[in-house]
């Protein structure tokens, strides 16, 4: 045998490591700077003398996960495309002649074949390469992944996740280390009617039911950190958790899924990130800003120029408004005139309370009434956000799809262009509060931003970054 057989000193760790007992001999060849091991060279034959193709094995957790998102987003592909084929074949051979010469002379019976990850053309297994590379081979394709990993680093990925009394939403921003949250790339939006707060008015509680649907897309958000190597991620929950006595149970299972505890926003907190996102790339001469975030249960107010210079959370919301005052559908009159009443009383609070709103001379909306409004307006048959991103909404449209919508039952409001099915439920609910603060602030048009509070929180971690 032409190696040291470390399991009786490592085999434990390897194990560990890997998730699995090795099944043949070894040696460490690469460790890390506390002593751990990083890459193992294999005996050519297990102890059954079945063949053990791949000679080097990177065993090592964090390289590990790295490299396998670095093959999840196509580095295969792309690692094979940028290597010489010619010096792909012969750093194939050299592996291959390399593990065949450890096979004792005399064995008889099946040997291994192929070369780097089994085979003897193109790339099949970037892990394989690298811990070839690690361990001195002279690797075309291990010296590519070490490329990658080394650019990758200059580089910072992190995600916003904004569980909300209506939706979910997932925003994966990414840029270059040290220069701060000003312009990051976005490199993944996601969205899901999750509806957390269903019935929290009534019961104080969240749902069952509501728990697992937000728990389900949670799933899927983490995977898509994983892929696009996310280092950080700030999750937050809003006004159905607020008003939640049992958020704790939600927030523990939460953070199994996603790696990161919730945070409980304030309205506070919520209206100041929200005002971050929405007014980044505004120009400052359009100021001061009123940016209006309607949500499922709360509804942010926040005036400024540059910076939030007041704000207030209220009470009042798509799915609080439909479930206190809409009983029918379509909503009775009677109803339409109660959510309206009740808004305006909000309103008239903030007005009190926040100075500059009467100044403010663009009014900015946010959150999904506001996109779906444009959305229908346009006709969108599908989601664009380029189209409805910075549109502007006149009032006369606002009056209009609220009256289109609030006269027709769930099926005819599906039925127009721009009306997402999930929000149908709540949607009269939320244009309540638009039409009303258009009226009663009197704003001629509305500037819908797609940016809003998953921006302001992505923003807040690549600040940080650059001190």
């Amino acid at each position: 045998m032409d190696l040291n057989d470390d399991r009786s000193t490592e085999g434990a760790v390897v194990e560990a490591l890997l998730g699995r007992r090795p099944e043949g001999a070894f040696e460490v060849v690469v460790r890390d700077d506390g002593g751990n091991p990083v890459v193992i060279r294999n005996h050519p034959l297990l102890d059954d003398g079945r063949p053990m193709p791949t000679r080097f094995w990177l065993v090592e957790s964090v390289l590990r996960s790295r490299i396998g998102t670095l093959e999840s987003i196509g580095g295969v592909r792309d690692a094979e495309a940028a290597c010489d084929s010619v010096e792909l074949v012969e750093a194939h051979e050299r592996y291959a002649d390399e593990r065949d010469a450890a096979i004792p002379a005399d064995h008889v019976g099946h040997r291994p074949s192929g070369g780097v990850g089994g085979t003897r053309r193109g790339v099949k297994c970037l892990h394989a390469h690298y811990a070839w590379y690690l361990a001195g081979g002279d690797d075309p394709v291990g010296r590519w992944v070490h490329d990658r990993l080394v650019a990758d680093q200059d580089t910072r990925t992190v995600a916003a996740i904004d569980c909300g009394t209506n939706s979910t939403r997932l925003l994966i921003g990414q840029s270059p280390v040290g220069t701060g949250s000003s312009g990051f790339e976005t490199l993944e939006r996601r969205m899901h009617i999750t509806r957390m707060g269903e019935r929290v008015d009534a019961t104080g509680r969240l749902a069952s039911e509501a728990i697992e649907r937000v728990l389900a897309v949670l799933v899927e958000y983490r995977e898509a950190m994983d892929v696009h190597g996310v280092t950080q991620c700030r999750i937050t929950a809003t006004s159905a958790a607020r008003d939640a006595g049992n958020r704790d149970e939600f927030f523990d299972a939460a953070e199994a899924i996603v790696g990161f505890r919730p945070e409980l926003l304030s309205g506070m907190a919520e209206a100041h990130l929200a005002f971050a996102g929405a007014t980044a790339d505004l120009d400052p001469r359009d100021g001061p800003f009123l940016v209006v975030d309607i949500g499922g249960g709360s509804t942010e107010f926040v005036v400024g120029t540059t910076e939030a210079e007041g704000a207030r959370s209220c009470d009042i919301g798509c799915v609080r408004l439909t479930e206190q005052w809409i009983e029918h559908d379509p909503a009775r009159p009677e109803e339409l005139v109660a959510c309206l009443s009740v808004t305006e009383a909000h309103l008239d609070e903030v007005l009190r309370e926040v100075s500059g709103v009467a100044d403010a001379r663009t009014l900015v909306g946010l959150a999904g009434t506001v996109s779906c409004a444009a959305a229908v307006e346009i006709g969108l048959a599908e989601y664009d956000r380029d189209r409805i991103h910075h549109f502007h909404l006149s009032k006369e449209a606002v009056e209009d799809v609220y009256r289109t919508l609030a006269t027709e039952d769930r099926e005819e409001r599906i039925a127009n262009p721009g009306m997402e099915e999930a929000r149908a439920d709540v949607i009269v609910g939320g244009l309540s509060i638009l039409v009303k603060v258009m009226r009663q602030f009197g704003f001629d048009e509305c500037l819908v931003s797609e940016s809003d509070i998953l921006d302001g929180l992505v923003a807040s971690q690549l600040g940080e970054s650059s001190g």
